[in-house]
């Protein structure tokens, strides 16, 4: 008997103690996050969300990490130095090759009717008035990105083929524009706001994404360890992102001060370029990933199919 009852009471201390380890500890510090911040509109929610306390109430500390690059980007979330950052679907291809490193868990930011992201622009002085001028051009753009993407699916649409213009790899964005308004290329694809910059500088829009708006996309995606590991973290980061992205779209004037503070727009356009709505609550589709793995695939940078449920990833 006196067996049985120190077995029952050794099972019930057991019982207890598992009890306690389950509930969350009221002592316990928040549940953190590292950002990689690249100088872009698209990580605009981090910062909304850092200013108005969303992060903070969710019980999630988050630490901006700045990168000055994709490259630099990409080497920090390779090394498991940032849980989350910015990419966009090409490069998240490329990650996601042999296995899941990163999932997508949010659309960052689209191309909407009133706001393209991508833009093909020519100098003023190349004489290309349309898209079919453009057969023979050399065309700017940073090659095996998303901008060569871009350039392929917004020229196709307008009826031209890869082989019918040529391109020139110029990976940093101020350079590219840098060679278009001083004439040194006739052509290049650039991402919004360096676009506008570009234009009020002189260029000429050929072409912009509004007519494939609906593959035009960046997106918010977190290590696939992280994901699998600590979900409650990634729960809380999108709760704030999205009532970031809810507060934005209610009053973008009021973050204006932000896109400055953080160096998220060109200098020149401070003051006058409007904050561009951003979608809310939104997951990559499957056809959207087929179009830009079928690109991918024709490009030879894939030799397969890469399954849905290898890059992306709902949590609730």
């Amino acid at each position: 008997m006196r067996q049985r009852a120190g077995i029952g009471l050794a099972l019930m201390a057991g019982l207890i103690l598992g009890a306690i380890r389950c509930q969350p500890s009221s002592s316990a510090g928040p549940l953190r996050v590292r950002f990689g911040a690249l100088p872009i509109l698209d990580v605009l929610p981090v910062y909304v969300a850092q200013a108005e306390g969303y992060f903070a109430r969710a019980g999630l500390e988050v630490e901006v990490v700045s990168a000055a690059s994709a490259a630099e980007r990409d080497q920090l979330m390779q090394a498991g130095r940032i849980d989350a950052m910015v990419n966009d679907t090409v490069s998240t291809l490329f990650y996601n090759k042999e296995k899941a490193q990163i999932y997508v868990v949010r659309i960052a930011r689209q191309a909407y009717p009133q706001a393209p992201q991508y833009f093909i622009l020519a100098n003023p002085n190349a004489g290309i008035g349309g898209p079919q001028d453009l057969k023979g051009v050399e065309i700017a753009i940073s090659q095996g990105t998303v901008i060569e993407y871009m350039t392929d699916r917004i020229l196709g649409r307008a009826g031209l083929k890869p082989g019918d213009y040529r391109t020139v790899n110029i990976p940093r964005i101020p350079d590219r524009l840098q060679a278009l308004v001083e004439g040194r290329v006739k052509a290049a694809t650039l991402p919004d706001p360096f676009a506008t910059l570009a234009i009020q500088q002189g260029a000429k829009v050929i072409a912009d994404d509004r007519e494939v708006q609906s593959i035009s996309l960046s997106v918010l995606s977190f290590r696939a360890e992280v994901v699998e590991k600590n979900p409650e973290a990634v729960r809380r980061f999108l709760q704030a992102w999205d009532q970031a992205v809810a507060a934005i779209n209610a009053n973008p004037d009021r973050y204006a001060g932000l896109l400055s503070e953080k160096q998220l727009v060109p200098q020149p356009l401070v003051g006058t370029y409007r904050v561009p709505p951003y979608p809310e609550r939104a997951l990559p589709t499957r056809e959207q990933f087929a179009d830009v793995i079928a690109w991918a695939r024709g490009k030879g940078f894939i030799q397969e199919d890469i399954p849905y449920e290898r890059l992306v990833r709902e949590v609730r």
